[in-house]
């Protein structure tokens, strides 16, 4: 098997493994009433505090109206506030409510628990392994061993 097969291979592998545990993350969180997406910008909202839209949107790598869409929806269930930027009067802050913290909390614990049952198979010692090859795939190019 060429170099360039093996590299296919353990990145289909790989690929499948992602989808495998992000479709079992959807399905954890499926009872909670909300989307992927809208469990997104609640996880990026408790990680990072009250913020822009526009600024929400970037870290969640979703055009800005896509961005004031998941902010609707998620207004709608109470699970965020709007507010005005103090250094921009056509700006709006985002924050999450007492709600929205709740079910961040609950997300985090849904998706740990699949996670903790998903990797169950694995030995310490293999989930050692795997968070150093992770850590390293995740390093930008420029700063590969």
């Amino acid at each position: 098997m060429s170099t360039q097969e093996e590299d296919e291979t353990l990145a289909e592998a790989f690929w499948s493994v992602s989808r495998t545990l992000r479709h079992r993350s959807h399905e954890s969180i499926s009872p909670l009433g909300i989307t992927p997406a809208q469990a997104r910008a609640i996880g990026v909202l408790r990680r990072h505090g009250r913020m822009r839209i526009s600024s929400l949107s970037d870290h969640l790598r979703i055009a800005p109206r896509s961005g004031t869409e998941v902010v609707d929806a998620l207004q709608v269930r109470g699970l965020v506030l709007r507010s005005p930027d103090p250094d921009d009067r056509r700006a709006t802050l985002v924050t999450l409510s007492s709600q929205g913290e709740e079910i961040a909390e609950a997300v985090r614990k849904a998706r740990a628990a699949e996670a903790e049952q998903f990797f169950d198979r694995l030995d310490e010692a293999d989930r050692r392994e795997l968070a150093r090859i992770i850590g390293l795939l995740r390093r930008p190019d420029t700063q590969q061993p």
